[in-house]
């Protein structure tokens, strides 16, 4: 009866009395049988699915149901996609598609397949850019330093979200250059941190990073970094306890001034 819609009761589509017309599908003589069919006056939206909707080519549609497998989006009357929950984020692990699609809003995405012969279209969201993963170790190798944001803390460490939006570990052996007894004694949910990049695992989409190892790089910095003498050239840095390092450089120069006098 219909191309467009999933009838489950004439009454929807045509009324008692009502003069139609329609197209013979078939004739069964013996059975004194007529086949009639409606839809077949009209231009089957099928037909020409491969051209409308080429592979790879963007779409914008909108939202018509959620399901624990993903969302359907209505291309045109007739015509669904579906867009898999594997396919909405590279680096999002979303449990269900309400977390980041609405019921009767309007996503982009990118056609992945399409079967004309069962009237399925597969779509993809993440596909619209590129996976950060397949960059990671160019864009964060080893030994470089990132910030972000604490986004969760478990028994084994905390999860920190990037900027690039990734989400990596610091595990509670790395928190800290200095003993501690809880977790939230050294981070906390939403604080912003500075941590070490100590390992990557593009395949798995793991990243490990480390706050001590950061501090440590930093600590060793500051001390390499002691400004003796007081010329131009010498660059200027805030003013901060001195180490017990310092204190005898300090202590040296001292001496040789006094010595000169």
């Amino acid at each position: 009866m219909s191309w467009v819609k999933n009838v489950a009761d004439p009454s929807e589509v045509v009324q008692r009395g009502q003069e139609l017309e329609a197209v013979v599908l078939s004739v069964q003589k013996q059975e004194g049988k007529i086949s009639l069919g409606l839809k077949q006056l009209e231009h089957n939206p099928w037909d020409d699915i491969e051209k409308k909707y080429p592979i790879n080519s963007n779409v914008n549609a909108e939202i018509k149901s959620l399901t624990n497998y993903g969302a359907f989006v209505e291309l045109e009357p007739g015509v669904e996609g579906l867009i898999h929950i594997s396919d909405l984020s590279w680096i999002k692990k979303v449990s269900h598609p309400s977390e980041v699609l609405k019921k009767g809003d309007f996503v982009e995405s990118v056609v992945l397949s399409v079967d004309k012969e069962n009237k399925k279209i597969t779509l993809g969201v993440k596909q619209l850019s590129q996976n950060p993963w397949e960059t990671i170790e160019k864009t964060m190798p080893v030994g470089s330093m990132v910030q972000g944001k604490i986004s969760k803390i478990t028994a084994f460490g905390a999860f920190v979200e990037l900027d690039n939006g990734i989400e990596g570990l610091i595990h509670v052996t790395e928190l800290s250059d200095k003993p501690f007894g809880k977790i939230e004694d050294v981070v906390a949910r939403g604080d912003d941190i500075k941590a070490k990049v100590i390992k990557l695992d593009p395949e798995h989409k793991k990243i490990a990073l480390s706050i001590k190892e950061f501090l440590i790089e930093s600590n060793q910095f500051n001390h390499d970094d002691i400004v003796v003498s007081g010329s131009k050239s010498s660059p200027k840095r805030k003013s901060k306890p001195k180490s017990a390092l310092a204190e005898e450089l300090d202590a040296h120069v001292v001496q040789a001034q006094e010595q000169e006098e």
